[in-house]
């Protein structure tokens, strides 16, 4: 087989594994979330492995204790989240007249500088903005996110069929890898092995450190907003750290909704930069010495292209895009690394370099 029809082979190969997720997409959830436990996990099971305990025995102690923190997050955590949201909900209208009212204030101390149109015309736009639309907007917005991939059904699919997934693949996974190994064709074998290992580099780094990065910081929101006295600080401190995972977005939804309710609950400048001062202080501790000690220099993934993807997938795949997204990004990153490589080292590179046409 020839170089050109290797390449449309492997594109139809790839094109119709593209279009499987796609049709599978409403049933993939609990598959991926066990694989990436799975993933997580197999250091950890590679380590019992090597202090003698039998690797099935290692695969259930780990899908036991993944299924027990679970578990114990539904009975604790959720509970309280769920009582803080209906509580948030229900005084959202109350936030809003308060920031209205501060806003009518605001103006009026302007109104020295401001003609009555200009005062009518802010205060339409701030009524506009801060009214029914914006509720209505989080409200499609959850709409969609519930039904794109959190539903009930696959919620129970997640509790029944994950641990299954999860306990079989590790172990199974040496020889998974094994397996899939002996497959690789043998003229580009070491160089397939090459980029599977970068890859492997860059998720572990992003996946395992991140994910230790945004309990961090959701532990130390969720305390610093709590003891400032914020209403709602657990929910909001906490939320913001679980999606610090999005680079700069965490923070800045975090910030607002954080700064939003303290103008609404204090009316006072002093709690409101204590709050500012939270985050300020949380995302300096998180980019000078949180990341690079629990993550490090490794991950290669541009804070840009992990936003763009983890949009793109969740708005095609819902939900398991969300979870899929990284590792696509991780891929396509390795992969575009390698390709401008090997375009560096091609004559169409070097077309025109002295010492290319010398040698």
């Amino acid at each position: 087989m020839n170089s050109e029809r290797q390449t449309r082979f492997w594109l139809c190969v790839f094109a119709a594994f593209f279009a499987l997720l796609w049709l599978l997409s409403d049933v993939l959830f609990p598959f991926v979330a066990g694989i990436a436990l799975a993933y997580l996990l197999d250091p950890i099971a590679d380590k019992l492995e090597n202090w003698k305990w039998p690797r099935w025995v290692a695969s259930a102690v780990l899908t036991l204790f993944a299924v027990l923190t679970v578990v114990a997050a539904l009975l604790v955590i959720i509970p309280l989240l769920q009582s803080q949201l209906v509580e948030f909900s229900s005084r959202v209208p109350e936030y809003l007249g308060a920031l209205r009212t501060h806003a009518a204030e605001l103006i009026a101390t302007m109104q020295s500088h401001l003609t009555d149109a200009d005062i009518n015309a802010l205060t339409q736009k701030f009524s506009d903005a801060a009214g029914p639309d914006i509720i209505a907007w989080v409200g499609r917005v959850l709409a969609k996110i519930w039904g794109g991939g959190v539903a009930l059904l696959n919620l129970l699919s997640l509790l029944v069929i994950t641990p299954i997934v999860m306990f079989y693949l590790l172990r199974d996974w040496d020889r998974i890898v094994a397996a899939v190994d002996s497959w690789l064709p043998k003229r580009h074998a070491q160089t397939i092995r090459d980029q599977v290992s970068e890859v492997d580099s860059v998720l572990s780094a992003f996946v395992r450190g991140q994910f230790t990065v945004c309990l961090v910081l959701g532990i130390f929101y969720a305390i610093g907003l709590s003891v400032i006295g914020l209403d709602f600080g657990f929910i909001i401190g906490f939320g913001t750290g679980l999606i610090s995972f999005v680079p700069y977005f965490g923070m800045l939804v975090g910030f607002v909704a954080g700064v939003g309710v303290a103008i609404a609950q204090f009316g006072e400048w002093q709690p409101v930069v204590l709050v500012a001062a939270v985050f300020v202080v949380g995302q300096f501790l998180e980019g000078n010495f949180v990341t690079p000690k629990l993550v490090g220099d490794k991950i290669g993934l541009h804070p840009v292209w992990i936003i763009f993807a983890l949009l793109a997938g969740g708005t095609v795949f819902g939900f398991t895009g969300v979870l899929l997204a990284i590792p696509a990004a991780a891929v396509i990153g390795v992969l575009s690394r390698f390709g401008v490589a090997q375009y560096k080292k091609s004559a169409a590179f070097l077309e025109g370099d002295s010492d290319h046409e010398a040698g």
